[in-house]
């Protein structure tokens, strides 16, 4: 598969209780000594570089504490009161309260069509439901996705984009009915922010900082890098604990992720928030509001809620538990940092931690923190009896799905027995999911929820499936009406259909597909940077002089930039050329070749003719599975590519396919399981020794 993907997995809580499960009391003694035990702990101390964390109960700060170094290279101890973070999308919660305090005013009216507060930005609406404040405050708008892209970080800590200005060229259309389905929407909550500038008639950052941050003497937080922001700005650090050089991001203010602040400065809300709305005699929301805040609007099952008006539910699922809705969580990450702000509301406690390297030291964190203190929230969900579907009832939910916010991350459901259904993408394989409710199934394995819902409108099935993404829901692909010259009998339906069906290929009535057609190497470009699940920026300029004006230019230019294409060596691409098929290979291998070493594939046996340059490649596709059935096979089981005949639009359709379904990672893990048995190689012939192309081999 082309696209990554975060696993969350559930860990054992290393700081025991008393072994009865009963929880240990939240009081500072208890806290420190988790705390310390953590964060010195050989597992956590590859997670993390500089951590800062503060921890609130009952109208007091019981833990603020900073581990390791906010320069590790300076040896700088991280400071809580004094290290600024990034805390990426903890971001949206102060966001949505700056909204919740207009609307308390009678300004913003959460059920009004945004087009009311946002003049002169357009955008295209098909659907008679209009998107409201309340949508974009729950991630239910139904715009296309607008993640932040690479091309949106700069070195220029000088530049400055503006809110509207940004908002203006990204400005995505609805296009899935809005209120209908979930999908974590970073774009909506720039929308807010330029909501709550344009109603305040202050810079969004003015009012921040007017109406939050002054009140409740956050002294330490905004949202322009520069002076003390900068100068205090904890270094970040990669996966691997290497630094990255200080970096910016457009729009320079950015309600839905920019803001910086301190553990301390975090503290103060937490106890505001737990306290109604207010801190000391300083008052920054209403009580209503604060509640308003803390009720889930969606879910697809009760154990599965999606968001409250700033907050999230935890994205990691407890065993058989799901997640409650009596907690209240923001996560945020960016390059170099990961963030956790989580509220009990019922137990006035708040926690916040942040540090300066991204990873998953968060979710460890918080399945320790729960089970130690508030085990009540963690365990196993009292289910009532529930009579399990049958065969034909289940049959609605089967089919491919398509994930909401990457459109590459595939999911097929398969009716296995009644009450029973086999979900299989290419980041797991296959897994069976047992029936346990109302359209909620259970991972037995992973011991995790899936729950599936259907849109009336359409009869399509939504599904959530967190362990994958727990970001937004997977929607059902509609039935392919097919196309007029793609005869039932081809076997290469299923590919061509299946892609239909997922959107891929146009879904229209009296459309012909033109199986046998040549694919030229503009359109392989295409569709495999599609399947990387990238919005693709617009280039002045180009590295090849043949592709300007060309309809996939810029797809083509990107595919340079990322290596995956590199022309004819004299400065030209001939983008309208048929491709051959071991183009196609070498494509897929210069985006994979990093990640997959050619001596894995060292012993496939090639049969027929490669050229040289193409060898390692076409071994890799033919190993991976990633081609249909025009493959065949020698009887000694050499692998006949067919390498230099030219790719055909079917051909085309069963490879994006097999990119689309192929467990491609297990697959390398087997091998490389194998290989480390020091199985014997397959003995092949070299290029040298191959067959000599025919004049069918030439046809490219």
């Amino acid at each position: 598969m082309l696209i990554s993907a975060l696993f969350l997995s559930s860990v054992v809580p290393a700081f025991a209780d008393d072994g009865q499960g009963a929880p240990l009391p939240l009081t500072a003694d208890n806290v420190q000594a988790f705390l310390d035990e953590f964060f010195s702990s050989e597992m956590t101390q590859t997670m993390y570089s500089g951590a800062a964390v503060a921890i609130v109960k009952d109208d007091e700060v019981i833990a603020l504490e900073g581990y390791g170094y906010a320069d590790h290279e300076k040896e700088t101890p991280v400071d809580p009161s004094q290290s600024i973070f990034r805390i990426a999308s903890v971001s949206k919660t102060f966001t949505a309260v700056a909204v919740m305090q207009l609307a308390e005013q009678g300004k913003i009216d959460l059920h009004e069509d945004i087009r009311t507060y946002l003049p002169g930005l357009d955008f295209d609406n098909p659907y008679d439901t209009p998107v409201t404040v309340s949508h974009l405050l729950t991630h239910q708008s139904g715009f296309e996705v607008r993640d932040p892209q690479q091309s949106d970080i700069t070195a220029d800590l000088d530049l400055y984009v503006s809110i509207e200005e940004f908002a203006a060229q990204r400005m995505p259309d609805v296009v899935r009915e809005p209120g209908t389905s979930y999908l974590y929407d970073n774009f909506a909550y720039q929308l807010l922010g330029l909501i709550v500038q344009n109603v305040s008639g202050m810079p969004f950052e003015e009012y921040m900082q007017v109406h939050i941050f002054e009140p409740l003497g956050m002294d330490n937080s905004g949202y322009l890098l520069k002076g003390k922001f900068l100068e205090h700005l904890v270094r970040g650090y990669d996966l691997y604990q290497q630094p990255i050089e200080t970096y910016a991001f457009v729009p320079t203010v950015m309600p839905e992720g920019g803001m910086l602040s301190t553990a301390d400065d975090i503290s103060k809300f937490m106890l505001a928030f737990l306290n109604g709305g207010a801190l000391g005699s300083q008052r920054i929301l209403t009580e209503q509001s604060v509640e308003e805040m803390s009720i889930y609007r969606s879910a697809i099952h009760p154990l599965l809620p999606n968001t409250t008006y700033g907050f999230e539910a935890q994205l990691q699922q407890f065993p058989m538990a799901g997640s409650s809705e009596a907690v209240i969580v923001k996560l945020g990450d960016m390059l170099d940092t990961s963030s956790m702000l989580m509220l009990i509301p019922e137990e006035k406690v708040g926690v916040f931690l942040t540090y300066n390297q991204q990873g998953v030291l968060r979710d460890v964190f918080n399945a320790q923190f729960m089970s130690t203190f508030f085990p009540q929230y963690t365990v196993p969900a009292e289910l009532a009896p529930f009579e399990p579907y049958t065969v034909e009832q289940l049959t609605p939910l089967a089919g491919y799905y398509s994930d909401l916010r990457r459109a590459p991350l595939v999911t097929k459901i398969d009716v296995i027995d009644d009450g029973t259904i086999q979900l299989y993408n290419a980041l797991l394989g296959p897994r069976q999911l047992r029936q346990v409710d109302e359209r909620l199934f259970i991972d037995e394995e992973l011991q995790i929820f899936t729950a599936f819902t259907i849109d009336e409108a359409s009869g399509r099935a939504y599904m959530k499936e967190p362990y994958i993404n727990p970001l937004g829901y997977a929607r059902q692909g509609e039935k392919p009406v097919g196309f007029i010259d793609l005869a039932a009998d081809n076997v290469y339906s299923e590919y061509i259909l299946t892609l239909q069906s997922l959107g891929w290929y146009p879904n229209e009535s009296g459309a012909a597909f033109a199986p046998e057609e040549e694919v030229t190497r503009a359109e392989l470009v295409h569709y495999i940077v599609s399947l990387l699940g990238v919005i693709v920026p617009e280039f002045d300029q180009y590295a090849f002089t043949d592709i300007d004006g060309h309809e996939y230019a810029d797809e083509i230019q990107f595919a340079h930039l990322l290596g995956m294409v590199n022309g004819d060596g004299g400065g030209r691409f001939h983008p309208d050329q048929p491709a051959a098929r071991q183009e196609a290979a070498v494509m897929l291998w210069n985006v994979l070749k990093q990640q997959y070493p050619d001596e894995l594939f060292a012993s496939v046996a090639l049969a027929g003719y490669t050229d040289e340059w193409a060898v390692p490649a076409v071994k890799m596709m033919a190993a991976l599975g990633y081609h249909g059935p025009e493959v065949t096979y020698t009887e000694d089981g050499a692998v006949n590519f067919h390498s230099t005949h030219v790719l055909t639009r079917q051909e085309a359709a069963a490879l994006y396919y097999q990119i689309l379904m192929v467990p491609s990672d297990l697959i390398v893990a087997e091998m490389t399981a194998q290989a480390q048995e020091q199985v014997p190689p397959v003995e092949e012939q070299t290029p040298a020794q191959q067959e000599s192309p025919s004049d069918e081999d030439h046809a490219a």
